[in-house]
């Protein structure tokens, strides 16, 4: 059986990381800039559209741009939720921009993506979840853009499957949806969520025949053992790709973190992961869900090609 070889951290018995401590090294993200980046930039705001690379306080905001490429964000900015570690301002949302879908394509063409990385809020004060605008959007997509990949990070729909169906009648070519910490963490990471319908989720759309994603943050107050059993459940429902990234503490009113995770952890993760089933692994202290995912992409989405540049 494989097994993780290495040093075992126990966080669980070490203090939180001040808010301000100094970040590695290895966690120095590009400094956001230059033509193509205000170019990205332009086109999503007279799109009017919202992005998680913003939202979210992602670090990989310059680099992304830089490429001309960006994490749209469906169903406006103000999500349902209360996720510990998600900078997405939480309320109750006052939107539901019928026109959105059609802005978002349009975007996407601009931008020229060979592969779209489309998330949203929760919208849990909807009767489908949002589902039906995620169907519109995707549909959307892929009439203005029938060469461009669709990856789809969704959130879990409390569990009302009809509305994950809605979703995947409308054929994207990736399902994310993020399992995010370990089990004994989830009340606190994600208190309106719940680990095992986030798998059920994903082992229903892997049912289905649709290429899987999931992603864990580390550095949260997890510990290695945990690490393991969670990565295995998650193989067990033979997931595709896997994220693992290093947790960012946005601001004091989120979850403390506890450690900077070394290289050479995300690295033994990696190859633990693989060895377990996994197709692809991305593993860094700055990767996040839609990090790299064109070649992610390229890897497992028959008949993805790079579509012209606009």
């Amino acid at each position: 059986m494989e097994t993780i070889t290495g040093p075992t951290s126990d966080p669980v018995a070490q203090e939180p990381l001040p808010l301000n401590a100094r970040k590695p090294a290895w966690l120095r993200a590009k400094i956001p800039g230059g033509p193509v980046y205000q170019q990205t930039s332009a086109i999503v705001r007279e799109h009017k559209l919202h992005t998680v690379c913003e939202s979210a306080q992602c670090p990989n905001l310059g680099e992304c741009w830089s490429r001309k490429t960006a994490t749209i964000m469906i169903l406006g900015n103000i999500c349902t939720r209360s996720c510990g570690f998600c900078a997405v301002q939480t309320g109750r949302p006052t939107e539901l921009d019928r026109d959105e879908p059609r802005r978002v394509a349009e975007a996407i063409r601009l931008m020229g993506l060979r592969h779209a990385v489309i998330t949203s809020v929760a919208r849990d004060e909807l009767t489908d979840g949002g589902a039906g605008i995620w169907a519109e959007t995707i549909r959307a997509v892929r009439e203005q853009n029938p060469h461009t990949a669709i990856e789809v990070l969704i959130p879990d729909f409390k569990g009302r499957w009809q509305d994950l169906e809605t979703v995947l009648a409308a054929k994207p070519d990736i399902l994310n949806h993020n399992v995010e910490t370990v089990p004994r963490l989830h009340k606190q990471v994600r208190p309106q969520a719940k680990y095992a319908r986030s798998l059920e989720m994903l082992r229903r759309a892997k049912e289905a025949g649709f290429v899987t994603k999931s992603g864990l943050m580390l550095g949260i107050g997890e510990r290695d053992d945990e690490i393991e059993a969670t990565l295995r459940d998650m193989a067990a429902d033979r997931l595709d790709i896997l994220t693992i990234g290093q947790y960012l503490r946005p601001s004091s009113q989120h979850l403390p973190m506890y450690r900077w995770v070394p290289p050479e952890d995300f690295a033994r993760w990696k190859q633990f992961a693989l060895g377990i089933g996994f197709r692809v692994v991305e593993s860094g202290a700055l990767v996040r869900s839609s990090y790299h995912a064109d070649e992610q992409s390229d890897a497992l989405v028959p008949g993805s090609r790079p579509a012209i540049l606009a």
